[in-house]
């Protein structure tokens, strides 16, 4: 007896429609025709079934505080800045978490199941860290949180910035981050980096630094990144995440700097509707979009994966935390309308992410864990054109949010076509 079987479903490198057996929170059994009994079935009616959806860069402490105290009128990334730091003297614990909590019924109504979320650590009371500390253990039996202890204001710039971050991480924050260019200056940048990666390899963490988000094609602190760590052997433990000033570098430079970035096996977020939004403001025309060189650095072997960074705060007034959005702005934006780039960019949001943030028992195949979502779409394809609706989100086995299917007749000439929408 197993706890629930899909039936009829299409999963990416199956030919034809397959079951899926689960059993206590574990896939146990994929094939044509899967003859158990189980405590409960779905049919899947051939739609495309998925392993969740990974945001691999997001800010939750600030999510959902748009208008907080004030709107950011220029829509500059240095503005919203300086409202984040108007805001932060007057946030609650009790208000923070509500944002929070609301927007995680978002994320799993929308099939994202596991989020990297950024904490602000420069705040000397470390509010936003135990609020967020909070959610993430009152929330796990739904949802992955991975915490990132992450000096807004510069570790260095900011009094206290290091000790700070050594009490985040001594509070049980996963990930050690940093903002090498909001240092004061370029070296100090360097040395930022020296410091947070020597902190990661001593207390045996991850790395994911906000790294070169300008449009200088001078910041290039993805390369002492990259060195760092090399030198201290965090080999696929490490992100550099927007990296927009690769969008102006010099293509000989860049040309230097991949093949290094793949040797020490860098992981990379792109965030392109956030990215798209900030970038390229001192421009007049022709202006940049600033985005990482997502193509390229694929083409590298490196791992790319991608974020929606905010939703309804003071850097991103919209967003509904879907990464089936973020996905098609990248397919757009980064001009990876191409088959084989679409599909590429559905893993960005999928297993590249689960690779990012080191998930274990991420995928659908036997042995993982029980966490699908079953999509109104038959494709990859289909499911980025179409952001369809999430029919069925399971976590361990269970189905934890469940959508009707929506559908419309729409008339073309003589035809009538069903058209699947969310």
């Amino acid at each position: 007896m197993l706890d629930l079987i899909v039936k009829n479903a299409t999963i990416d490198g199956q030919k034809n429609l397959v079951d899926i057996g689960c059993n206590d929170g574990k896939i146990v059994e994929i094939s044509a025709a899967i003859k158990a009994e189980a405590i409960e079935f779905i049919d899947a009616e051939g739609q495309f079934v998925t392993s969740p959806f990974v945001d691999s860069h997001f800010h939750m402490d600030a999510t959902l505080s748009m208008g907080m105290p004030r709107l950011n009128q220029s829509g500059t990334l240095l503005e919203g800045i300086k409202i984040w730091g108007e805001l932060k003297p007057n946030l609650t614990p009790e208000g923070l978490k509500k944002r929070a909590l609301k927007l995680i019924t978002w994320s799993i109504a929308k099939g994202n199941l596991a989020i990297r979320s950024h904490v602000d650590t420069t705040d000397p009371t470390l509010m936003a860290v135990d609020v967020l500390l909070e959610v993430r253990e009152e929330m796990k039996e739904f949802i992955d949180i991975q915490l990132v202890a992450f000096p807004q204001d510069g570790v260095l710039r900011c009094n206290e910035g290091l000790p700070l971050i050594q009490r985040a991480l001594d509070k049980g924050v996963d990930v050690v981050g940093g903002i090498p260019h909001f240092e004061r200056t370029m070296d100090d940048g360097r040395k930022s980096i020296e410091l947070l990666c020597e902190i990661a390899a001593k207390r045996g963490l991850m790395v994911d630094m906000h790294c070169d988000e300008s449009d200088d094609p001078h910041s290039r602190h993805i390369e002492t990144l990259t060195y760092q760590t090399q030198r201290l052997g965090l080999q696929g433990r490490v992100t550099g995440s927007h990296l927009t000033s690769m969008h102006s570098m010099d293509n000989y430079y860049v040309s230097k700097l991949l093949p290094l970035m793949a040797e020490a096996q860098m992981n990379c977020v792109c965030n392109p509707l956030v990215n798209m939004n900030l970038q390229g403001r001192h421009d007049t025309y022709p202006k940049r979009r600033g985005l990482m060189r997502v193509p390229e650095l694929m083409a590298q072997g490196i791992n790319v994966s991608l974020g929606h960074d905010d939703v309804m705060d003071p850097w991103y007034p919209m967003g509904t935390h879907d990464m089936l959005e973020v996905a098609h702005m990248g397919t757009h934006a980064l001009h990876m309308t191409g088959v084989n780039q679409q599909e590429s960019l559905f893993d960005a949001i999928t297993i590249n992410g689960a690779k990012t943030l080191n998930l274990e028992g991420y995928g659908l195949s036997s042995g993982c864990n029980a966490d699908i979502v079953v999509l109104q779409a038959t494709s990859k394809m289909e499911a980025m054109r179409l952001h369809p609706t999430r029919l069925y989100v399971i976590r361990r086995g269970k189905i934890i949010s469940q959508t009707p299917k929506v559908v419309a007749n729409v008339t073309m000439g003589d035809d009538i076509h069903s058209v699947d929408f969310q």
